[in-house]
């Protein structure tokens, strides 16, 4: 995922702390995760496309909740990709189901930093956001991991299945 720099809304000379990096971060993953669902949910159909709709709603959720932190820590709240470059194609419902289980991965990786960069409230908030999307990741994919969010935990993890979504056009490509 594409993550730009945010200032602070109040005086752009001082630096972002941990947690609002940590927020706008998983605000961006959540801008991928929308943008992913958007395009598998036209590939499935009956329980996996009800499920694909309350992943989708349960994101576009969390990303406004995200956006509202980020503005009250100070921040402006990163802005969405117009685009995200996918990690494969998805002509399928194979596909589509893998492409759901990798969003869940990646947002989980996100909200595990999120966790280690807050505390109180907002941690148990990313913790749960965190559970949650480790659940959607193991009933997409059919089992879980050992580690959810820390994929260089993970066995046998394909960094190139865990890591993050591009922003299309990001490297200068079109």
């Amino acid at each position: 995922m594409s993550t730009r720099s945010i200032g602070r809304s109040d005086d752009d000379s001082d630096a972002d702390s941990p947690e609002l990096t940590a927020v706008q971060a998983a605000l961006a993953a959540e801008h991928a995760a929308v943008y992913g669902y958007g395009v598998l949910g036209g590939r499935l159909d009956g329980k996996q496309g009800a499920e694909a709709r309350a992943a989708h709603d349960a994101h576009r959720a969390r990303r406004d909740a995200l956006a509202r932190t980020a503005r009250d820590l100070g921040g402006r709240p990163v802005a969405a990709n117009a685009a995200y470059a996918l990690p494969f194609a998805v002509p399928d419902e194979r596909a589509a189901v893998r492409l759901a289980a990798v969003l869940e991965d990646r947002i989980a990786g996100a909200y595990a930093d999120l966790v280690r960069a807050t505390e109180g409230e907002r941690r148990g908030d990313a913790a749960g956001a965190l559970r949650e999307a480790a659940v959607r990741s193991a009933r997409w994919r059919g089992g879980n991991v050992a580690f959810p969010g820390l994929a260089e935990r993970a066995a046998g993890a394909d960094p190139a299945e865990t890591g993050p979504v591009e922003a299309a056009g990001a490297d200068g490509a079109r």
